[in-house]
């Protein structure tokens, strides 16, 4: 049996930079600073966490926060954001790329996180909650916009399909 590292053995970043453990704790401080932060806001604003949520306002912020996550990790025009930290790969097809994450340490954290729509979304849920705290009617509008854009890209591809099935 081999000699036991401490806590990060396998994840020794003198042998291999894949995983950049300090810049992804970076990132979770980031993270968790500013939800905390939003939390002392609403503290001492005055204002009230909501006791629950609406069904539909759920469903619309969950449907706003999934297309507000791709458009932050995917969409060829916000491309532009990511490149400091993202490397072009190639077009995914439907406006959207595949990129891959660029350097080492917390830059290639950065990049991880903007190419993910998945780890994206946890940021862009937590805004839209918060959002509802502090401006719910803008966020309501945000999250509208974002979900009509959902509805839509579906539309769009239902077309494409039912075309390609009618040409045969």
């Amino acid at each position: 049996m081999g000699a036991d590292r401490g806590p990060l053995a396998g994840y020794d970043q003198q042998d291999n930079d894949e995983h950049p453990l300090a810049g992804y704790a970076a990132l979770v401080a980031l993270y968790n600073a500013l939800f905390v932060g939003g939390l002392v806001l609403v503290r001492r604003t005055g204002r009230k966490l909501p006791e629950r949520f609406d069904l539909v306002d759920v469903l619309l912020l969950a449907v706003a926060t999934f297309r507000l996550s791709r458009l932050i990790s995917k969409d060829s025009v916000t491309s532009a954001l990511r490149a400091p930290f993202t490397e072009f790969q190639e077009p995914a097809g439907s406006g959207e790329v595949n990129e891959r994450p660029r350097g080492s340490g917390l830059r290639k954290a950065v990049g991880e996180l903007l190419t993910c729509p998945f780890c994206v979304g946890q940021w862009v849920a937590s805004a839209l909650a918060f959002g509802m705290v502090f401006a719910p009617r803008f966020t309501r509008l945000v999250a509208a916009i974002g979900a009509m854009m959902t509805v839509a890209d579906w539309l769009h591809y239902g077309n494409e399909l039912l075309k390609q099935k009618a040409e045969g």
